[in-house]
C-alpha cells in the first residue's frame, strides 16, 4: 500500500474531533457477528474540523445528530423507536466548534459522509459553507422527506446553491493506495474525498494529510461501526439485520482500512469509534485541541 510522496511545501491539515451527541441503546448484534440479541451499544457521534496549514481554510466532515432530534422526519423517529435506541445531545457539532472559537458560518467546506440522521446535524449553521456529496445521495434526496413521508432524508439537507455533487463518472475519481476511487478535491494532494460502497449510496470517506512528511488521517465514516472490525478481529453482523445496505461491498471496503490502518503513519478514525473517544476525550484530540499526527 502507498499514498503519494509530499511535495515541495506540500499543504496538510491539522485535524480536531468534535463532540456530536450519542446513541445509547443500540443493539450490537447489528454491527459485529458475535453479539447476542439481547447485547446493547452505546456509541458517540464524532464529527472532524480539519484547518489547512497553508490557506488556513477550513473543512468539516459529518454534523453529528441534530441537537432536537424530534426535528428529524417521522420515519427517522420511527427508526430509533423501534431499534429500542435512544439519542442524546449534551453538545452538539455547532456548539463543539463554538466551544473552540470557531463560528459554524466561517466553515469554508463541509463533507457529509452519507445522509443518516445521525452524520447530518443541522447544516442551516453552515451559512458560508460549501457542501460536497456524491451524485447518489442528490439521487435520494430528490425523492427524500416530505414529498416521500417514509423517507428518512429531508429533501431540503442541502443548500442547493452551494452544494457540489460528484458525478460518479467524474474523471477525476483515480485510484489511491487499495482505494479504486478517490477525488483530490483541493487538486493538490492535500484531501481526497474516497468513494466507501457498502454503507448506504452516496457513502463517501476523506484521507486527508496530517504533516508535511507523510502522515495521514483517514476518517471512515459508517464504513464500520466497531474497531474490532478493521483489526479482523469481529465479523460483520447480521443476525438482527445489518448495518449495511450491501454487506459484500461493506466488507470489501473495510478489507481495505484493514490494510491502511497497518501502515504506522496512518490513522484511521471511525464516526462511531467509542474506544478511541473514550481514550480521548478530556485528554487531547477535541477541538481547540488537534489530533497527533503519526
Amino acid at each position: 500500500m502507498s499514498f503519494p510522496p509530499p511535495s515541495a511545501d506540500q499543504a496538510y491539515f491539522h485535524i480536531s474531533a468534535l463532540e456530536g451527541g450519542f446513541i445509547e441503546d443500540m443493539p450490537l448484534a447489528i454491527f459485529i457477528h458475535s453479539a447476542k440479541p439481547d447485547e446493547k451499544a452505546s456509541m458517540p457521534s464524532i464529527a472532524f474540523l480539519l484547518r489547512n496549514s497553508r490557506t488556513e481554510e477550513t473543512l468539516v466532515f459529518d454534523l453529528g445528530i441534530p441537537k432536537d432530534v424530534k426535528n428529524t422526519p417521522p420515519a427517522v423517529q420511527k427508526a430509533v423507536a423501534a431499534a429500542g435506541a435512544k439519542c442524546t445531545v449534551p453538545q452538539d457539532v455547532r456548539q463543539s466548534l463554538l466551544k473552540g472559537g470557531l463560528d459554524p458560518a466561517k466553515v469554508n467546506h463541509v463533507v457529509l459522509s452519507h445522509v443518516h440522521f445521525d452524520h447530518v446535524g443541522d447544516p442551516t449553521f453552515f451559512t458560508g459553507a460549501t457542501f460536497i456529496a456524491h451524485t447518489e445521495t442528490r439521487d435520494l434526496l430528490q425523492n427524500g422527506y416530505p414529498k416521500n413521508p417514509d423517507s428518512q432524508y429531508p429533501s431540503d439537507l442541502y443548500p442547493v446553491e452551494r452544494t457540489i455533487y460528484i458525478e460518479a463518472d467524474d474523471p477525476k475519481w483515480q485510484p489511491l493506495g487499495p482505494f479504486p476511487k478517490a477525488y483530490d478535491y483541493f487538486g493538490d494532494g492535500s484531501a481526497y474525498i474516497v468513494d466507501a460502497p457498502g454503507h448506504m449510496p452516496g457513502h463517501i470517506n476523506l484521507l486527508a494529510r496530517t504533516s508535511a512528511n507523510g502522515g495521514w488521517a483517514y476518517l471512515a465514516g459508517d464504513s464500520a461501526h466497531d474497531w474490532r472490525l478493521i483489526t479482523g478481529e469481529e465479523k460483520v453482523g447480521t443476525l438482527l439485520g445489518c448495518a449495511h445496505e450491501c454487506k459484500e461491498d461493506a466488507e470489501e471496503h473495510i478489507a481495505r482500512l484493514s490494510e491502511i490502518e497497518k501502515d504506522e503513519k496512518v490513522r484511521v478514525l471511525l464516526a462511531h469509534g467509542g474506544p478511541w473517544y473514550e481514550a480521548s476525550k478530556g485528554v487531547k484530540g477535541f477541538w481547540p485541541e488537534t489530533i497527533e499526527s503519526l
